[in-house]
Parts: C-alpha cells; sequence; structure tokens
C-alpha cells in the first residue's frame, strides 16, 4: 500500500489553526455586550438547562474565542441577541425567532444557551455554517433574514 501526501493540505494542529483562522476571516463577529453575556452564561451556569452542557460549553468556548468584534453600532445583518434571526437548517424548513441570553426556554426565542444559539451568534446574513445537533449529527444551518425583534419600537 502506497501512501500519498497531498501537498499543502495542513495536517494536526496546523490544520486546527487554519480552520480558526478562515472562520475568524470569513466571520462571525459579536458586540462587547454579546461576548459579555456569553461570558455571563458561562460563569453562572446558564448551559446547565441545555441537553448536553459540555458540548455547548465548548462551542460557546470557541465561538468567543475565533469571532472578531462587531463595530457599534453592528451592522444590521449581523445576528446579535435581542435580534429577530430567520434561519433554515438542512433538511428543514425556515423558522425564526429572537436571539435571547436568557438560561431558560422562552416561547419564541432562540437561545445562545443552546447549540442552535451558540451557533447564530455573530453571524450575518446568507453565511451557512455547521450546526452540531444533541444527536451529535452536523447539519447546515444559513441565516436567511436578520431584523429587529418584531415588538421593536422604531423611534
Amino acid at each position: 500500500m502506497t501512501i500519498t501526501r497531498i501537498p499543502h493540505l495542513p495536517s494536526g494542529s496546523n490544520f486546527q489553526s487554519l480552520f480558526e483562522r478562515s472562520a475568524v476571516e470569513t466571520g462571525f463577529l459579536l458586540t462587547v455586550e454579546d461576548g459579555v453575556g456569553t461570558e455571563r452564561l458561562l460563569r453562572h451556569c446558564g448551559t446547565k438547562n441545555a441537553p448536553n452542557p459540555p458540548l455547548l460549553i465548548g462551542l460557546l468556548r470557541h465561538k468567543l474565542r475565533i469571532s472578531r468584534g462587531a463595530p457599534e453600532p453592528a451592522p444590521p445583518e449581523v445576528v446579535l441577541a435581542g435580534r429577530q434571526v430567520t434561519y433554515m437548517i438542512s433538511g428543514e424548513g425556515s423558522r425564526s425567532g429572537v436571539l435571547a441570553m436568557h438560561p431558560v426556554p422562552l416561547p419564541g426565542r432562540v437561545l445562545v444557551a443552546s447549540l442552535l444559539g451558540a451557533t447564530l451568534i455573530g453571524m450575518r446574513k446568507l453565511q451557512k455554517a455547521p450546526l452540531l445537533r444533541d444527536s451529535g449529527q452536523i447539519h447546515t444551518v444559513v441565516v436567511l433574514d436578520v431584523s429587529p425583534p418584531p415588538d421593536h419600537d422604531a423611534t
């Protein structure tokens, strides 16, 4: 058996650093407020209601590491806590909800303290990302639209 090495293909820790560098370049943007809110969820066990807290904690920490700071005010196409996000998961129809930092489920909310919410925060309209499911499967999520919450007062 002959093993052929593909040139220019990173391996080991080089591959991981390439992935992280690529993720930063293509982009997740967090506002200071969302970064602090995410850290607060981690510090105060806001992930304890998740089906798999250790997995969620790892994802949130990873998101904090690889995200860039969003300009202030954040662009309207960025998914932030308090904004309405319409998204589609591979193999499913579109859904929407307001991204929330709450540690417990609320109707019409997508919690940052969930694998879906942790994936969505910092994404931009039309951006795709891998979505790790509680079952261990990996799907794709795409952000279709971002807007102020429905009860947002424009004044």
